[in-house]
C-alpha cells in the first residue's frame, strides 16, 4: 500500500520504532539511522521491531555523517523520531531545517508528555501517560490495583497508532497541497483520544465515576475468572443474548439471581457466585463447553498458546522465525495475509546506501 514512500527513522525505544515498523509492514521503505556501538539491551542486536527496514549506522556529531543524514531526509517522504522535544533541534535535524529543502516533509514526533506542556521535557514511561490521562482508571476489578497489559494501552494504542495515523495524513495532505506538516503524537493525547469510545456511554447512564459500576469495567458478565488449575477465563457476554446463552450452558438460566443482568445492586452477588462456579473446573472444561457458541466466553492465551489456537493458526497469525517468535503484520489488505519481513542485522546497509548516495552526488 505504501510501495515508493520513503521513510528515514532516527533510532529510539519503543512507539516511534513500532510505527516505522507498521509503516515498512505497509510497504514503505523504512531506513533506520542508528547510532554507532552495541544496541540498547532492552532490545537486543537484532530489533525485531526493526524488521523490513535498511539499517544503517551514523554518528550524528561527525560532520560528514551529518551530511549524510540530511541527504536522507531531503529525499524522504516522512521522517519518524521520539526523543525528548529539543534533541533534534540540538542535533542540527529540527523541521527548521528541511523546511525549503523538503518543504512537503512529514515529520513524525513521538513523545510520552507531547512536545509542549509543563511536563514535556520530564522522563515517563507507558503506566504514567495513560495513568495521567484517564485511561487507566477503569482498568482491573473494584479492590484491584489499576493494571493493563504492559506498552499495549500507551506506547503502542495511544503512542505508536496514533503517530502511523498522523504520518499518513501528513503524506495525504502533502500530495494534495505540496506542504508537508509537523505531527505532535504524545501518548498522553492518544490514550486520553482512546477512551472517546467509553466515554460515550455517558450519555445513556451506562458510564460511572465510580470503577467497578459501569458496562464494560469488569460487571460480573465482563471479566476474567481463575479456573480450578490457577488459569484464567474471559467472559464478555455484554449483549443480552448473548449473556442468555452464556447462563443456558452453565445451567444458570432459571436462576433468580441472574434474571437482572444490567441490575448493578446485583453484581456482587453475582461476581461471588461465578467465582465460585469457574473454580470448580480447569479452564479446559470451560473452553470446551462454550466452544462454537455466541456466549462470548474464551481461556486468556499465552502469544505461544495462542500460536496453537485453530483460529489464530488459521489466519497465521503468529510466526516463528529467525527474527524471533512475532506477529504477522496488520491489517490485512485484498484477503492476503503477509508474512513478517527479515529484521536486518545492526547497520548491514550502511556501506551500500554511502555508495548510492556518492554515485548520485548526494554526498
Amino acid at each position: 500500500m505504501l510501495a515508493g514512500i520513503k521513510v528515514v527513522e532516527f533510532e529510539g525505544l519503543g512507539p516511534a520504532p513500532f510505527a516505522a515498523m507498521m509503516l515498512a509492514d505497509l510497504g514503505a521503505e523504512v531506513t533506520v539511522v542508528q547510532r554507532p556501538g552495541p544496541a540498547n539491551p532492552t532490545m537486543g542486536e537484532r530489533n525485531m521491531l526493526d524488521r523490513g527496514k535498511r539499517a544503517v549506522v551514523l554518528d550524528l556529531k561527525d560532520p560528514g555523517d551529518m551530511a549524510v543524514a540530511k541527504a536522507m531526509v531531503n529525499e524522504a517522504d516522512a521522517l519518524i523520531e521520539g526523543l525528548r522535544p529539543g534533541v533534534m533541534e540540538r542535533l542540527g535535524l529540527g523541521p527548521e531545517v528541511f523546511a525549503e529543502s523538503n518543504p512537503t516533509l512529514v515529520y513524525g514526533r513521538m513523545t510520552g508528555w507531547g512536545q509542549g506542556g509543563p511536563r514535556a521535557h520530564l522522563a515517563g514511561h507507558d503506566y504514567n501517560y495513560i495513568a495521567t490521562a484517564g485511561a487507566l482508571y477503569y482498568a482491573s476489578t473494584p479492590g484491584d490495583a489499576p493494571l493493563t497489559p504492559p506498552t499495549i494501552v500507551g506506547d503502542i494504542g495511544g503512542g505508536a497508532l496514533y503517530l502511523v495515523a498522523g504520518v499518513l495524513s501528513g503524506l495525504l495532505n502533502a500530495q494534495r497541497t505540496g506542504r508537508g506538516t509537523v505531527v505532535d503524537a504524545a501518548i498522553t493525547d492518544g490514550s486520553a483520544h482512546m477512551m472517546a469510545l467509553f466515554m460515550a456511554m455517558a450519555g445513556a447512564g451506562n458510564l460511572s465515576q465510580e470503577r467497578g459500576q459501569s458496562l464494560l469495567d469488569a460487571p460480573p458478565w465482563g471479566r476474567t475468572y481463575v479456573c480450578a488449575d490457577g488459569r484464567y477465563l474471559s467472559v464478555q457476554c455484554l449483549e443480552p443474548q448473548f449473556y442468555a446463552m452464556f447462563l443456558d450452558l452453565l445451567g444458570l438460566d432459571d436462576d433468580p439471581l441472574f434474571a437482572a443482568q444490567y441490575d448493578r445492586a446485583q453484581w456482587r452477588e453475582q461476581t461471588a457466585r461465578l467465582t465460585a462456579v469457574f473454580a470448580t473446573q480447569p479452564v479446559g472444561h470451560w473452553a470446551d463447553l462454550f466452544e462454537g457458541s455466541d456466549a462470548c466466553v474464551a481461556p486468556v492465551l499465552s502469544p505461544w498458546e495462542a500460536a496453537e489456537d485453530p483460529h489464530i493458526a488459521a489466519r497465521a497469525i503468529w510466526h516463528n522465525t529467525e527474527g524471533g517468535f512475532q506477529p504477522a503484520p496488520a491489517p490485512r489488505f485484498d484477503g492476503k495475509a503477509q508474512a513478517p519481513n527479515p529484521v536486518p542485522a545492526r547497520g548491514q546497509d550502511t556501506e551500500a546506501l554511502l555508495k548510492d548516495l556518492k554515485a548520485r552526488g548526494l554526498i
